[in-house]
């Protein structure tokens, strides 16, 4: 930093925020779902020049935003290595018949009696395989809310148990971009961020399904479940379905255990699910073959390739199956690091000319014991829900505002990266401008304001963690950890 510079006032910190936040809602209204395929990546760059013209005003010289840019961005490469693997071992779990494998034993355990649990069960399930929260209310929340209808059970209800479970399964999920994004902006590892979220998201998470059984008691009924049945059916005559098929998903679990590197893990991961793809699905391996490998003995091997960079396409005549059951590659992870990308260089701008820091400075006063700066971020978090209508908003500028501080009071990264994803993550489906929310509508056709008060899982989990802070409970100190691996870097 140059002897010239001098301190942003509050207006000029606030400017650029105010600025991305015009822009994302302009995103929204303008382009809806699709904001988040480029539209907000441009907002993000645009506020970013916003915020650099004013360090400009105040003294600083380009070298200087530049090598914060770049040591911002560099904060995140880990994370987007991960992400980019991720999108590799959904492609080959999606061909060996992994992740169909546990769609199949999903549905299995769906009964009237206990429908509203088992709704959330399956969703959470099907969401820790495939990482997306999207794409399971899309395919089986649809038919859940399908056989609700036909049940004659409330569909508000329904949809709560969708949206909880598939948060759920979303934020536990190492296949999940926002649970890649939330340690790498907080400097933590992924598996060390999962393990310590379990804290707050699975007592939520079982308080959900116990309130969820509670209600089903009173509106269990005999309808038929054919539909998905049908689905069950379906993914039988595609996939060779066995227990054998969840032995890469135990690899993955076990090195997780026992701490090994997220990158090299997934990797395993991905390399398995193509082995398992050629040993017990042929059938679905021939499909795929590229045209100008076809009838080579190493036609089976580029279709194996292809999903690791490219993803797996699986034709079938039922579009909500065939859209479960293809995706995944490399490429379908790079719009996602686009904005992870955009949105940090826009973080990075406002962190290494004091803009942020100046922004923070009032909220500071107030704060003064651990258990208020962890509701401070959870609110925080919330509230970027709110203004700029994105959750990947709602992590990375939290996580960036607050960083230094909970360094500074000796609280360990984890600590923060559970926070962000405790609100920033799982609110994002409560507000009805939000993409998330204004996805869930679309596809399960329920008002989120209306599925609000029974998606249990999206308002326990920040209450829960309130809690947790206020009473000092498993908030790891930096001071006590013994894994310098782990602390802020």
């Amino acid at each position: 930093m140059s002897n010239t510079t001098k301190r942003p006032s509050y207006l000029q910190a606030a400017t650029p925020l105010l600025a991305l936040i015009v822009m994302l809602a302009s995103s929204v209204y303008i382009f809806g779902a699709d904001s988040s395929y480029g539209p907000n990546q441009i907002a993000l760059l645009i506020a970013a020049g916003i915020a650099t013209i004013i360090a400009f005003v105040n003294g600083y010289r380009w070298e200087e935003v530049e090598e914060g840019i770049t040591k911002g961005i560099s904060v995140a490469l880990g994370a987007i290595l991960i992400i980019l693997m991720v999108g590799s071992l959904i492609g080959t779990w999606l061909l060996s018949g992994i992740v169909p494998t546990l769609i199949y034993f999903g549905l299995e355990i769906l009964s009237p009696t206990w429908f509203y649990a088992a709704s959330c069960l399956i969703c959470a399930i099907v969401a820790i395989s495939i990482g997306s929260s999207w794409t399971t209310a899309a395919t089986i929340g649809v038919a859940l809310i399908g056989v609700a209808t036909g049940m004659e059970l409330s569909l508000a209800i329904t949809a709560g148990a969708v949206v909880s479970g598939a948060y759920f399964g979303d934020k536990m999920s190492p296949l999940s971009d926002t649970t890649n994004l939330a340690p790498a902006v907080s400097g933590t590892e992924l598996f060390s961020h999962i393990r310590y979220m379990t804290l707050t998201a699975v007592p939520a998470f079982v308080i959900a399904l116990i309130l969820f059984t509670i209600i089903g008691f009173s509106s269990s009924s005999a309808a038929n479940l054919d539909s998905l049945q049908v689905m069950q059916d379906e993914l039988q005559s595609i996939f060779n379905i066995n227990v054998f098929m969840l032995i890469p998903l135990a690899v993955l679990f076990t090195m997780a255990v026992m701490k090994k590197p997220a990158l090299p893990t997934i990797f395993v991961g991905a390399l398995l699910g193509g082995a398992w793809a050629l040993i017990f699905q042929p059938d679905v391996v021939a499909t795929l073959v590229p045209e100008r490998a076809a009838g080579n003995w190493f036609g089976p091997i580029a279709a194996v390739w292809v999903a690791l960079f490219d993803g797996t396409v699986v034709a079938t005549e039922n579009a909500d199956l065939e859209s479960l059951l293809s995706g995944g590659g490399m490429v379908s992870m790079l719009n996602t690091v686009w904005l992870i990308v955009s949105a940090m260089t826009f973080g990075a701008v406002m962190e290494c000319t004091g803009l942020l820091k100046q922004l923070l400075r009032g909220m500071l006063k107030v704060i003064h014991s651990t258990g208020q700066l962890i509701t401070a971020t959870l609110f925080t978090c919330f509230g970027v829900n709110v203004l700029t209508a994105d959750q990947y908003m709602a992590i990375v500028l939290p996580g960036r505002m607050f960083r230094e501080e909970y360094a500074n009071r000796d609280l360990d990264p984890r600590v923060l990266s559970r926070t962000l994803e405790d609100s920033g993550t799982i609110t994002s489906a409560l507000i009805p401008w939000n993409t998330c929310g204004a996805y869930m509508f679309a596809v399960l056709g329920v008002f989120p304001l209306t599925y609000a008060p029974f998606a249990f899982f999206l308002y326990l989990t920040p209450l829960i963690a309130m809690i947790y802070a206020f009473t000092n409970f498993k908030i790891l100190r930096l001071s006590d950890n013994q894994d310098r691996n782990e602390a802020y870097s």
